[in-house]
């Protein structure tokens, strides 16, 4: 297997393009509303830290949508969020679900949110769900992407792809067409139209449950506040995820500052992040 052209390793300086700084004009719908269908009664948690990623990434408004134990932790959380459905610029689904224990209620629910054809990003438990050929970015981990290939015929280990995760993004991304994120110490993003980015310089420490959460909602609220680009330009979603990539990542170091995060401290660290970004001294 081969990888036609260059990786592009992403750096602060792309990544600053891709953040909407509000101006005085801007109401909460302008600034983009992202819909969420996250969390289970299984995980509710996930939906806390996917929306609490999302608020704190910078989005006018999240309408959040699931089970009713997930419901109300993340009203508690943050009293701001909107539940129920309506008009939504971008989708996150998946976060915080099971292929195998999804209802039917959910399926029906995810599955009408991404027939709406907006840019959306999706996650592990609705992976299975994922059509070809619309504005989409998947943001599978080695073994979820195994299973999503082993659908489409294509069987590869999580093993295999770990040792060569750029190829198989790439390869998953024109098999599937969409755009791929694929988690890693180092990420490896592939867009059907070619382009190939690659995001490092995280912490180990990052490898702790629920920060899968955190980077769908920020990506969620990038997409958001970018779905004209996002809709019309499938690079314009590769970019995204990058950038969403990185400021994961740049929390997770502001965060820990050498010791050991929990989720939720990263989500919380993003704010300072991106000021720090958009001031042009990212990282610590």
């Amino acid at each position: 297997m081969t990888i036609a052209g260059n990786w592009l390793d992403w750096t602060a300086e792309r990544a600053r393009d891709w953040i909407a700084v509000p101006l005085a004009s801007d109401d909460k719908y302008s600034r983009g509303v992202l819909g969420m269908i996250t969390g289970s009664r299984e995980y509710p948690g996930a939906a806390v830290l996917g929306v609490e990623a999302a608020v704190r990434t910078g989005v006018g408004m999240v309408r959040y949508r699931g089970p009713e134990r997930a419901e109300n932790l993340v009203l508690a959380r943050r009293p701001e969020i909107v539940r129920g459905a309506g008009r939504v610029q971008a989708w996150l689904t998946g976060s915080g679900m099971d292929a195998g224990t999804r209802s039917t209620e959910t399926t029906a629910m995810v599955a009408a949110a991404l027939a709406e054809g907006l840019p959306s990003v999706v996650d592990a438990g609705c992976l299975d769900l994922v059509v070809g050929g619309a504005p989409i970015v998947i943001t599978p981990h080695f073994r979820e992407l195994s299973a999503l290939l082993s659908r489409h015929g294509i069987e590869a280990t999580p093993q295999q792809l770990q040792q060569a995760p750029g190829e198989w993004a790439v390869r998953a991304a024109a098999t599937l067409q969409v755009t791929v994120l694929l988690k890693g110490s180092v990420t490896h993003i592939a867009s059907p139209a070619g382009m190939q980015i690659r995001v490092s310089g995280s912490t180990p420490w990052l490898a702790t449950a629920g920060t899968g959460d955190v980077l769908g909602g920020i990506l969620g609220a990038l997409v958001a506040t970018h779905a004209e680009q996002a809709q019309n330009d499938q690079n314009a979603l590769a970019e995204l995820a990058a950038t969403a990539s990185l400021l994961h990542a740049q929390a997770a170091l502001r965060a820990s500052a050498g010791g050991p995060i929990a989720a939720l401290d990263v989500a919380e660290a993003l704010p300072a992040t991106i000021a720090a970004l958009l001031g042009g001294t990212p990282g610590r």
